[in-house]
């Protein structure tokens, strides 16, 4: 493997292992999957609790259908709902219920904290992570 090889095979070993600990810690104590927790996310952060389908999709990396099939999860579980778009009824966007931002908010803390810990643990990755917390810092 060259530099770059070791370099992005480092990045996606810390991802992985961030990742991982994200999910597990989530599914336990709250009861969500990662990417619900991100898209419930999302959308407590967005001007009126809500996002176009579309972009909500390219903001969690999602396909269309994976998408809907998440959103189908939230709704059932009473954390969003769906709404058409009044200018153009084919337009859909995901809504974040009072149910779903409680969830988000409980969830927050324990998704930051475990966050924090499981990028001290990449300690392989230890120049990688400071250069990125440096990045988002200056942000």
């Amino acid at each position: 493997m060259d530099h770059d090889e070791r370099l992005w095979a480092g990045v996606l070993g810390a991802y992985s292992q961030v990742e991982g600990r994200l999910g597990t810690m989530l599914q336990r104590r709250h009861g969500l999957g990662l990417s619900e927790y991100r898209a419930l996310s999302h959308l407590a952060t967005a001007d009126g609790g809500e996002l176009r389908m579309t972009e909500l999709a390219d903001r969690l990396g999602l396909t269309q259908s994976t998408l809907t099939r998440l959103l189908g999860r939230l709704i059932a579980a009473g954390y969003a709902a769906r709404d058409t778009c009044p200018e153009d009824k084919r337009g859909a966007y995901a809504v974040i219920t009072a149910a779903g931002r409680t969830r988000q908010t409980k969830a927050r803390p324990d998704y930051a904290a475990t966050l924090t810990d499981a990028l001290d643990a990449a300690a392989e990755t230890e120049p990688l992570i400071r250069a990125l917390r440096a990045y988002g810092q200056a942000k």
